[in-house]
């Protein structure tokens, strides 16, 4: 069977169409999945659901995080371990750490975010926390004492599109008066004692999880009160120790 030429000219061009069409979807279809989505889910249920982590979002900002690109390359086989990992890896590296899955979940859990609610961290590190906590409260404020991770962690997180964290250089002890006050904060490395100035930069039910102490802290949670505060342990725990400039 033939066709006029203006017949094979529509039927040809929509045939042009149609692969054009076919190319772009199989070129969208073709994009390499995450290869550590299944470690990462892996890693949801078994370390943070199973030992008693349910809250859904909490579930959620874990499963969509990539905890794999807040750990240095050469560990990245390992980022989804039920182990804390150093920042930087090799003779460089420090006492600082990004913290054990379960143990970042737990101390979040603890903070009962909203949505709408205004966090301050201490102790950015490499930044998966603040992308955590990002993804349950309104606004993220990030304290980190190293300007090099600080540094480093505001990259990571801006290439990783977490838009709602501010990062700056600074004591943790200080806080961050002017954004205060917050509905929560939370501190990822350990004070030898309470910083009372984080205690006023509370919201009046406010909460504070901190681990205290040494070599192993005592993990409080403290709600600011009209009165004062409420103080209560959870258990012990092993971070890293809080740097005081003021020393």
């Amino acid at each position: 069977m033939t066709f006029p030429t203006h017949d094979r000219r529509r039927l040809g061009a929509a045939v042009a169409a149609l692969l054009a069409t076919a190319a772009v979807t199989s070129t969208a279809f073709a994009q390499p999945a995450d290869p550590l989505a299944a470690a990462r889910s892996e890693m949801v249920e078994r370390q943070i659901r199973e030992r008693g982590i349910e809250r859904p979002a909490i579930l959620r900002a874990f499963g969509d995080v990539p905890r794999h690109e807040f750990v240095p390359d050469s560990l990245r086989d390992r980022a989804y371990g039920d182990e804390p990992l150093p920042l930087i890896d090799g003779e460089d590296a420090g006492p600082e750490s990004i913290s054990q899955p379960y143990l970042s979940a737990l101390m979040i859990e603890l903070l009962e975010l909203e949505p709408g609610d205004r966090v301050l961290e201490i102790g950015t590190g490499s930044g998966y926390d603040a992308a955590l906590l990002s993804r349950l409260a309104a606004t993220v404020y990030t304290i980190e004492i190293d300007p090099r991770l600080a540094e480093q962690a505001e990259q990571r997180l801006a290439r990783l599109g977490y838009d709602n964290v501010r990062v700056r250089v600074s004591d943790g002890h200080e806080g961050w008066a002017e954004e205060a006050p917050f509905d929560a904060i939370l501190l990822t490395a350990a004070p030898r004692e309470v910083p009372t100035k984080l205690i006023g930069q509370l919201e009046i039910g406010g909460r504070m999880v901190v681990p205290v102490g040494t070599f192993v802290q005592e993990l409080l949670v403290i709600t600011r009160t009209a009165s004062g505060e409420e103080k209560r342990t959870v258990m012990p725990i092993r971070v890293s120790a809080m740097r005081d400039e003021r020393r």
